[in-house]
């Protein structure tokens, strides 16, 4: 039996990993290789690594964790999750893996509006985090697409990434903002669009926005607040309670990354609605940290 699972092998379970691994602890770590921000080059925001591709910054978190002994790595997708007596057991294809601690670092994806063209450009010229990518949008024209409310605020913040007076902000149908948000918005010198989008083009960096009258908006860059699903069904397998934001479900965890089921942790996308680099990987400190600790002071 393993000390620890961490099912996830992105930022939030290797940084768990590594504090795990400095306890000397034996750890499995299953990875699908799923990771919520494959499709975008660059990532930004995050110290000593800023504009390094995601893919080279996990690998090199993979490198780092893997020169403890106590490691271990299994590529594959966990079906199923369970408790058992003294621990909980995970199967991956035909086996089964059993640990004392489970650590959920699975992360979410993003739902994307049925827009054709939309998932194509997705990490590309559509994006969801401003603070991500939008410097790169050099301050030009700046596309933002209501998905629901939440999208007022998503609305008002990304604006602050666009020249003056060139964000538009596309309702689609998904959001009437009242007579205060108008106000607010209008402001903020921000362009409000009725007419819905019936398709994306166009070439990275910029794209091209398809109105159903027939109009076209070119933009630096498009915007949106995703809706996020979990992908696994952890929660209900093993009876951890969920929380609901307005953007989606995610593990509900004490301060120290526990869930509502002793002995499980959730951290990264999974684990909280703050999606960067960053985030994840303090995240998956906290987890590694809490876990380990569970093991030195509980039975």
């Amino acid at each position: 039996m393993h000390d620890v699972i961490i099912i996830g092998g992105s930022y939030a379970g290797l940084a768990a990993a590594l504090q795990l691994a400095r306890a000397r602890r034996s750890v499995l770590v299953i990875d699908a290789g799923q990771r919520r921000n494959r499709f975008v080059q660059h990532a930004h925001g995050f110290l000593t690594r800023d504009g390094q591709s995601p893919a080279a910054i996990a690998a090199l978190g993979r490198q780092d964790v893997a020169r403890y002994p106590t490691v271990t790595f299994l590529e594959g997708t966990v079906d199923a999750a369970r408790v058992i007596e003294g621990g909980f057991a995970v199967r991956c294809g035909d086996d089964e893996h059993q640990a004392r601690r489970v650590i959920i670092a699975t992360g979410v994806s993003d739902e994307l509006p049925a827009i054709a063209g939309l998932a194509e450009r997705w990490g590309q010229s559509a994006f969801n985090c401003p603070y991500c990518d939008g410097y790169e949008r050099e301050l030009g024209a700046i596309a933002i697409l209501a998905t629901g409310p939440q999208s007022m605020h998503h609305a008002v913040l990304v604006a602050e990434w666009a020249g003056p007076g060139q964000a538009t902000f596309f309702l689609d149908g998904a959001f009437e903002p009242d007579a205060a948000e108008l106000a607010t918005l209008a402001a903020r010198a921000i362009t409000v669009e009725r007419t819905p989008v019936v398709r994306v083009s166009g070439d990275a960096p910029h794209i091209d926005l398809h109105l159903r009258d027939g109009r076209t908006h070119r933009a630096d860059g498009l915007f949106l607040a995703t809706r996020t699903i979990i992908r696994d069904r952890f929660a209900a397998q093993l009876g951890c309670e969920l929380d609901t934001g307005p953007l989606g479900a995610y593990y509900k965890t004490d301060p120290l990354k526990e869930t509502t089921v002793p002995g499980v942790y959730a951290c990264g996308d999974v684990g909280s609605q703050s999606p960067a680099v960053a985030f994840a990987v303090a995240d998956g400190t906290r987890a590694g940290i809490s876990a380990h600790q569970s093991l030195v002071f509980r039975n």
